[in-house]
């Protein structure tokens, strides 16, 4: 495959030689220097965090100042493009797994390898730490991840004369159970926001033995068999045979879905974890509401991992000292800093520690952060088409299934069958 460097780095060459005296080189230079951060952190309390901690680094490292640059999620990727190409790129990339893969194939992306200290190294989930890493490299450093959770109205639940899980994990047929238990008197045991199905079904896969891609690069290949079909059959049978998943929502975003479950029309709700966060701000005073322990399938409570990444420019000038400062932004302290601030979980042990230690049960957290331990590296972060198989085959295809329009076999074959022409173009 031609890499995007390559193939446009003819296009760009005078942008790049009108950058030369603000980017490249590859190794540091004598004397103070600014480093710039691109930050994507949008949340007030993720943004008051992320300062801090540059700020602490600035009164430690007057040799090596860092610069935040505010920058939102909406067209990053293409904005890096631009920004690589034309030699614009900032020294230290904050981005996501699934995100910088890409370009640290196309050799963008400093390798980290020499700079992550053993003791970090121990301290990430080999899991994590695997999602990081590309061909042998450390591309980027985890900072944050989100995993998938249940949010429980516990009046419904003891109304309905239902015992509030509270053991380490949570069956996938436990919550079937109490989903049909609680479907009563007008109100349904689930709300799950599936408008765009595929994130989740993919990321809870693993729970069920599922993997979806097996290889890298042209020679990726796909397999959706029981492990990947058992989610959503799953779904369709809570929906369409018990009657216990509140239709509208199998049609609505997770945000979207939040709201019949402040107003008590569903006793659970499958969220992102980091909806914590908005439900302890936003939902009525009076639901007494809580986290069920982290669910687990055949294979167990796994969930794929996607992680918040901070990665180095490779053409920066002070790769050795932005490499140098993505450390300091990493130790416990800071993760457990800037993840409270954001209602997600730390990827390193120390870290989810101490914020256990800290929030102890307060808004769920205590079963959020039992979630980490089982994250693990998710295949599709290796494939380069996968964004185009999400977008254009397996999320239509899956709205298609939840709405009764096609059966699992369709569902099954449309996905193959999609993967496999988007791959041989």
């Amino acid at each position: 495959m031609t890499s995007r460097r390559t193939f446009l780095g003819a296009l760009f060459l005078s942008s790049s030689l009108l950058m030369a005296a603000c980017s490249g080189g590859g190794s540091d230079e004598s004397g103070p220097a600014t480093l710039t951060f691109q930050s994507l952190s949008d949340q007030p309390a993720a943004i008051e965090a992320t300062n801090k901690i540059v700020d602490a680094w600035n009164q430690q490292h007057p040799e090596a100042r860092v610069q935040v640059v505010p920058a939102g999620w909406d067209g990053v990727y293409d904005k890096l493009i631009t920004q690589f190409n034309a030699g614009t790129a900032p020294d230290i990339i904050h981005y996501e797994a699934a995100g910088v893969v890409p370009f640290a194939k196309d050799g963008y992306l400093a390798d980290l390898s020499p700079y992550l200290s053993e003791q970090k190294r121990a301290d990430i989930p080999k899991g994590v730490l695997d999602s990081v890493t590309a061909d042998g490299k450390v591309i980027g450093y985890p900072t944050e991840l989100q995993s998938y959770v249940v949010f429980a109205n516990k009046g419904l639940l003891q109304r309905a004369g239902v015992e509030i899980p509270t053991g380490p994990t949570m069956t996938w047929d436990q919550l079937r159970e109490i989903a049909k238990a609680t479907t009563k008197d007008g109100a349904y045991g689930l709300g799950w926001g599936l408008s765009s199905p595929t994130a989740a079904f993919v990321a809870l896969a693993p729970g069920f033995g599922g993997q979806y891609f097996h290889g890298s690069g042209d020679g990726t290949t796909i397999e959706v068999g029981q492990g990947e079909m058992a989610l959503p059959e799953l779904v369709n049978q809570m929906a369409f045979q018990d009657r216990s998943i509140l239709p509208v929502t199998l049609t609505q975003s997770g945000s979207k879905a939040l709201a019949p479950f402040y107003a008590g029309q569903v006793a659970m709700t499958v969220q992102g974890s980091y909806q914590a966060a908005n439900i302890a701000k936003d939902a009525p005073k009076d639901l007494d509401w809580t986290v069920l322990p982290p669910l687990a399938g055949p294979a167990g409570p796994a969930q794929a991992a996607n992680p918040q990444t901070l990665s180095v420019n490779v053409d920066s000038k002070h790769v050795e000292k932005s490499a140098e400062f993505i450390e300091f932004f990493t130790n416990t302290e800071n993760l457990a800093a800037l993840n409270e601030a954001d209602a997600l979980i730390p990827p390193t042990t120390s870290a989810r520690e101490a914020l256990a230690q800290k929030l102890g049960a307060q808004n769920g957290w205590n079963a959020i952060l039992a979630t980490g331990q089982h994250l693990t590296s998710a295949p599709y972060l290796f494939v380069d088409k996968y964004a185009q198989w999400k977008d254009t085959v397996a999320t239509p295809a899956y709205q298609r299934f939840l709405a009764q329009q096609t059966d699992a076999g369709a569902l099954a074959k449309e996905l193959s069958d999609g993967w496999n022409s988007i791959a041989h173009k």
